[in-house]
């Protein structure tokens, strides 16, 4: 089941990303509950073992981070938070969200592309080992994709 998370998550929030990040891309709790206090932002916990991060800021939205541990993986714990973080931006008046994923993460790439995203740009370097990430966006408005409407009917 997800719910919204307020700064009461952020240590289940920080240990779900400690869970899925390498030891220099992880937000602590303190970094969560910072987050949680911006203009925009919001976040979805998944008892499961999964969040999503998530800012809206006038028409656009940006995916901060979304993770799943290890032993939720593969349940469908990331798609039922990706779908619900769309709505949830959409409800808040974006027409568009976008994220970054690393060009690497196959699986990540695959689960946004089947939620309707597509590539808009490259970060060279944007990760902290280096590695490059692709700029994704899907569309939020009346041309919502027919696999981000399933994904919606599925969670919410």
């Amino acid at each position: 089941m997800i719910i919204p998370a307020s700064r009461a998550h952020a240590a289940f929030l920080a240990a779900v990303h400690a869970a899925s990040f390498p030891a220099g891309a992880r937000w602590d709790e303190a970094v969560m509950a910072a987050q949680l206090g911006l203009p925009g932002v919001f976040a979805l916990v998944d008892a499961a073992g999964g969040m999503a991060l998530a800012r809206v800021a006038g028409e656009s939205a940006e995916v901060l981070t979304l993770a799943v541990m290890p032993p939720a993986r593969r349940r469908g714990c990331a798609r039922a938070l990706l779908a619900a973080a769309l709505a949830e931006a959409a409800r808040r008046g974006a027409g568009a969200m976008f994220l970054e994923v690393g060009t690497a993460n196959h699986a990540a790439r695959a689960l946004y592309a089947e939620a309707g995203f597509v590539p808009v740009g490259q970060r060279r370097r944007y990760y902290p080992d280096g590695s490059d990430a692709v700029v994704l966006r899907a569309t939020l408005d009346g041309s919502i994709s027919e696999s981000q409407s399933a994904l919606e009917k599925n969670v919410l």
